[in-house]
């Protein structure tokens, strides 16, 4: 499947990368590259199994840009595992969370490239490329401890990470909120903390204005009403604490 080009005003692009999965054992996910006048960046970029292809393409994509900006909205492996050959085949600065800057040492991170791995604060950051601002939002316990969303206010795109994952549908945008529901349900339920967090991270993102949400996994949701009926979903959905507690009980023989 061939690259999405989601916006492009000449100056700044944003680009979904092909699909590198194969439909094989690992779980769908999704590569995604900003690049404003000659500077990229690159979100969640993915594990071991996709690095090479995913590297060609992000040159490919980036032509005569540097890539100078690495995203990790968490510490899952879909995301990190193959952080270290980013930083040691470009000159790319690396950011999680600062609760993971001593976790994604584990995948396998290089002494000569440590310090290009920085920590985000809790309350989040904006970050600069080459001019252009992007926010680092929290979105703590969504699903991780950790956890930040991205948010471009040239494209009136928020890059959600895990929030929004839909799981076995063929297509990469969503046409009927309804009938995608069935692909995203179970997945929020189990992996999102609580309603109480979803609502607040809600309350959050409705004072932006979003063209469109864009998740890890999974098909994006463009358009203002589709944007609401997905925020709205979201902070009205138990999850997570509200439904796992009656399971605590002593496995019977």
């Amino acid at each position: 499947m061939a690259n999405i080009e989601l916006f492009n005003n000449g100056a700044h692009r944003n680009i979904l990368l092909e699909e590198f999965d194969g439909g094989g054992l690992a779980v769908q996910t999704n590569q995604h590259v900003i690049v404003h006048r000659d500077a990229g960046m690159i979100l969640d970029p993915g594990g071991h199994k996709i690095y090479s292809k995913v590297l060609a393409e992000t040159f490919a994509v980036l032509g005569r840009a540097k890539l100078r900006q690495i995203f990790l909205s968490h510490q899952d492996p879909d995301i990190v595992a193959a952080l270290n050959g980013w930083l040691m085949t470009t000159d790319a600065e690396a950011y999680v969370s600062a609760l993971w800057v001593r976790f994604v040492p584990h995948f396998g991170l290089d002494r000569l490239v440590a310090d290009r791995l920085h920590g985000i604060p809790d309350e989040g950051q904006i970050f600069d490329l080459n001019g252009a601002k992007l926010y680092a939002l929290p979105a703590h316990f969504l699903h991780s401890e950790g956890n930040f969303q991205l948010y471009d206010p040239t494209s009136k795109i928020l890059y959600s990470g895990d929030l929004g994952a839909s799981i076995g549908q063929t297509y990469r945008e969503v046409s009927d909120f309804d009938a995608h529901l069935r692909y995203m349900e179970g997945f929020h339920r189990r992996y999102m903390c609580s309603r109480r967090v979803m609502r607040a991270w809600a309350d959050m993102v409705r004072t932006l204005d979003i063209e469109m949400i864009a998740p890890q996994h999974g098909a994006f949701f463009r358009g203002k009403e589709m944007v609401k009926k997905f925020i709205d979903w979201c902070a009205n959905l138990e999850c997570g604490v509200d439904l796992i507690t009656p399971i605590f009980k002593i496995p019977e023989a």
